[in-house]
């Protein structure tokens, strides 16, 4: 049951107020999101995800599950499980989110012209990679079937784009002002990606690899994931042995303001440990992964 919302909470986060003397300095230190960056590197041993998701669309063929698939549904596990991850800094407090929300950017057409649409998806403790999977197939291709917006976020986006620059400067600060106190109307946060709890960009699907991106001083995102292609590498084996296995890179770029770098790093950990035993993804989000965290 969620609790009650109590002074000093938002509309989209509760205010922590047990956080630690250095992190609440820490939020008047360094203002701006992107003055508390992190960022991590890290390669994941995707082998045996790989055999699952051949299984998997040879099982249902209609509806491909995909690496970046399978990164989302990993991702929200781990925020999940981990809920200082789904925290955000605004106006200089600390707040939790009730809900978890991950977003990525979908390019209508693969071009040098080819627009792009926010889309955004919101975990339920029933979800499994199948009932994601078929949601973010049917939206990718409901968004593909137009060149331009179809409504929400990104029209809205196009209406303010058309603004004359002065006017459009006054109401930006203003919209800013609004952020700071939590206040933004809901018809500018809902299905706008700085509104999530991680913005995820799959480079892997245009062969590069992943990169370093940053954070935004705008909105409550404190996580950025990026996945790059998958390739072989050699690695070495638990036993000792070395192995040539597929991989892939990922970068995180974190507020470190929310947390600290032992609870990142073990966050993280989680992510590798699905990757290494994806039938995880067939448990609902709901139900613990029963992962030691030692």
């Amino acid at each position: 049951m969620t609790a009650k919302r109590r002074f000093g909470d938002r509309r989209d986060g509760r205010w922590v107020r047990d956080v630690p003397g250095l992190q609440t300095i820490m939020g008047h230190m360094m203002v701006n999101r992107t003055d508390a960056e992190v960022y991590i590197n890290e390669q994941l041993d995707c082998t045996e995800l790989l055999k699952y998701i051949e299984r998997k669309n040879a099982e249902h063929p209609e509806f491909k599950t995909t690496l970046f698939q399978c990164l989302v549904l990993s991702v929200a596990r781990m925020v999940r499980e981990r809920p200082k991850m789904n925290r955000f800094v605004a106006g200089r407090r600390t707040y939790e989110r009730d809900e978890i929300t991950l977003s990525f950017v979908v390019k209508r057409r693969f071009a040098d012209n080819g627009g792009e649409s926010l889309m955004v998806y919101k975990a339920h403790d029933d979800d499994v990679i199948d009932t994601l999977s078929r949601k973010i197939v049917g939206d990718v291709k409901e968004t593909r079937k137009s060149e331009t917006s179809t409504g929400g976020i990104d029209a809205t986006v196009d209406a303010f784009a058309k603004i004359p620059r002065l006017l459009l400067m006054f109401v930006i600060r203003v919209i800013r002002w609004l952020d700071f106190w939590g206040m933004v109307p809901k018809a500018l946060t809902e299905g706008d990606t700085n509104f999530t709890s991680v913005l995820l960009t799959n480079l892997g699907s245009i062969q590069c690899d992943a990169i370093y991106h940053h954070l935004n001083n705008y909105g409550t995102n404190s996580i950025v994931v990026s996945v790059g292609t998958i390739h072989k590498a050699e690695l070495v084996m638990p036993d000792g042995h070395k192995e040539i296995r597929d991989v892939v890179n990922i970068g995180a770029t974190v507020d470190e303001r929310i947390g600290d770098g032992f609870y990142f790093a073990r966050s993280l950990k989680l992510v590798k440990y699905i990757f290494a035993h994806p039938e995880l993804l067939d448990q609902p989000l709901g139900e613990p992964s029963g992962y030691d965290y030692k």
